[in-house]
């Protein structure tokens, strides 16, 4: 039960950094358009790259393993619901970076900024609420 615990805090923390850096770095491609020119082929890129090999592999791991720890430790209380409901609004996070780096590969010069800019703040913010329900494990009642 530990290592899939350990699992599931490793697995975030790989899957919150990439959810921190990718808008971030994608803005600043996007800032830099020499460093779009330079690539001829766009499906050779960092964020391609962090995002495919690095942020959805470890938010497929931290989603799995994740999963195992409440199924094997038979916990479902309403903290946990809570909890599984603000990993869904990071998981549509992801799903939006993913897009926002297909409008980056697509050159079409439509500014990305603003949405790389919400993004990473609401990722920040999905991942704050997480680690305070987890620490803090309110007595939540549903009604």
């Amino acid at each position: 039960m530990l290592w899939i615990l350990v699992l599931h805090i490793a697995a975030l923390l790989f899957w919150g950094a990439c959810l921190l850096y990718l808008p971030a770095l994608i803005a600043g491609v996007t800032r830099d358009n020499s460093a779009i020119e330079e690539n001829p082929d766009p499906f050779d890129s960092l964020t391609r790259f962090i995002f495919t090999r690095v942020a959805t592999p470890a938010a497929l791991l931290a989603i799995i393993a994740g999963s195992l720890v409440f199924v094997v430790d038979h916990t479902i209380t309403v903290w946990l619901i809570a909890k599984l409901t603000l990993v869904v609004g990071l998981v549509f996070v992801h799903t939006g970076l993913g897009l926002l780096v297909l409008r980056l590969e697509a050159r079409n010069g439509k500014p990305l900024r603003r949405w790389c800019l919400v993004a990473g703040l609401t990722a920040a913010s999905l991942m704050a609420l997480i680690i305070w329900i987890v620490l803090a494990k309110p007595p939540l009642e549903l009604w």
